[in-house]
């Protein structure tokens, strides 16, 4: 049997058998890849794609990191499997490494609990806040994610991710986030004063408005789930003094925060903590995916000793058989110690620098494309219509499914590209490529953006 038979052979095997519910099906025809090495990925074929998503920014240092994988082949062949009741050496040092990261950004002092994936990360955090405050309300972001799981999916946003499930518990309530390209007041940053966080603080001004009772002093929403910087909703970055206002109206109406570093965590931002570039503090952190750089299903929820301490949550308060497995803790072990050789708060924010200046280049070359903006090497493509504002989602998928087409004429040879997709209209390209991506890289990045823009830029309108 060729390849070509092959996976014609396995196509069919998937359209029988496998449940389209655990996947994206972004493309009509999804691309086998059978190999991967720093910043590519390679299909059957063994021919190159510039991975601009690296896994959703689980992949933040890079394909087959030698020094990370090492270690867990190492730890394969010492203690691969051990029951969570028991403990090992690795699961207490990284969480020590974590709750000093947090004490070190947020000057409070907490612990850290394993789980195996985003969701449930957040699931565990929402059983801290309704644990220590009795109540079950919360507030998150217009565009926010926080998971798909049930009770994840309440914090939410979209509706699609709840509508044939019902509802859980109680759907938050949505906060529109400070979205200056797309601003849902109408305003620019520049004369609006930060009419955005005005709004919300009036929701507290009289007991009318259903959230604070002023003789009790007391909030009915408890917890507000953020994003430092949008991740589905389309890597929309806050303008600078947005969160240290909000924070201050969270502390004075005794609302907790909890900041969703899933996708912008571990220096994807320039900041180990994507929420330190707005200097607030959170009282709880979720976290995951880049933690294993990808080579193990582990997540964790930081929060502070209040919330946390054995007296308020005790042994069995929330479990997964896998939740602080031997090789999930040691792969993470292998990752922080790697970004502590590394000096990623300069790198990110000079190669972040780097590919936004040669986004604008490209914006200048195309009237679809509306807006170009990030933080670090978390980096953002709109495309529009040509009046630079009506978005284009035509487009997007065209150049989506033209870069998993591959051979894009390239100065390096024919190649393809790996996009990701998301934003509010999905019209937006979100780019997380592989912190250690060379200047090389990224100019291949543009050059095979600028070809396809070019070839799909009038013609998909």
């Amino acid at each position: 049997m060729n390849l070509r038979q092959e996976e014609e052979e396995l196509r069919r095997l998937e359209a029988k058998y496998c449940s389209y519910g655990d996947t994206v099906h972004y493309a009509s025809s999804p691309k086998f890849f059978k190999a991967a090495e720093g910043s590519f990925l390679y299909d059957r074929q063994s021919r190159p794609y510039l991975d601009l998503q690296m896994w959703y920014s689980a992949v933040n240092f890079g394909y087959r990191n030698k020094e990370i994988s090492q270690s867990l082949k190492e730890q394969i062949e010492i203690l691969p499997q051990l029951a969570c009741q028991y403990l090992h050496k690795e699961k207490v040092l990284l969480a020590a490494r974590l709750a000093r990261e947090c004490e070190r950004a947020f000057g409070r002092e907490g612990r850290v609990q394993f789980n195996v994936g985003g969701s449930q990360a957040v699931e565990d955090s929402m059983k801290l806040v309704r644990n220590a405050t009795g109540k079950s309300l919360f507030m998150a972001f217009m565009g926010g994610y926080h998971g798909r799981t049930l009770g994840a999916s309440e914090i939410t946003s979209s509706y699609r991710y709840r509508r044939r499930y019902g509802h859980f518990s109680n759907r938050a309530h949505f906060v529109p986030f400070p979205y200056c390209f797309r601003c849902p007041y109408g305003k620019k940053l520049e004369s609006c004063e930060y009419y955005c966080v005005q709004q919300f603080e009036k929701l507290f001004e009289t007991e009318y408005q259903s959230f604070w009772d002023s003789k009790a002093q007391e909030p009915e929403y408890v917890a507000f789930y953020v994003e430092a910087v949008q991740g589905t909703g389309g890597y929309v970055v806050p303008p600078p003094e947005y969160f240290p206002r909000l924070s201050k109206i969270l502390e004075d109406r005794k609302i907790l925060m909890v900041d969703d570093e899933i996708q912008m965590g571990f220096f994807r931002t320039g900041k180990f903590w994507a929420i330190e570039h707005f200097g607030v503090k959170p009282n709880i952190v979720v976290f995951g995916k880049a933690m294993t750089n990808g080579l193990n299903p582990i997540s964790g929820v930081w929060a502070e000793e209040r919330l946390i301490s054995p007296e308020k949550f005790p042994p069995g308060s929330t479990h997964s058989t896998f939740s602080s497995n031997p090789l999930g803790t040691t792969a993470a072990l292998a990752t922080l110690e790697w970004i502590r050789h590394q000096n990623y708060e300069k790198t990110v924010a000079e190669k972040g620098a780097y590919f936004l200046t040669r986004l604008e280049e490209l914006k200048s070359r195309h009237r679809t494309i509306g807006d170009v903006s990030g933080l670090g090497l978390a980096l953002r493509i709109e495309v529009t219509q040509p009046d630079r504002y009506t978005p284009n989602k035509a487009l997007v998928d065209r150049i989506f499914e033209a870069g998993l087409e591959g051979g894009i004429p390239t100065s390096r040879g024919p190649m393809g590209l790996v996009l990701d997709v998301g934003g509010y209209y999905k019209n937006v390209f979100t780019l997380a490529p592989s912190l250690e991506i060379s200047r090389e890289e990224i100019d291949l990045a543009i050059e095979s953006l600028d070809y396809l823009f070019k070839k799909f830029g009038t013609e998909v309108q």
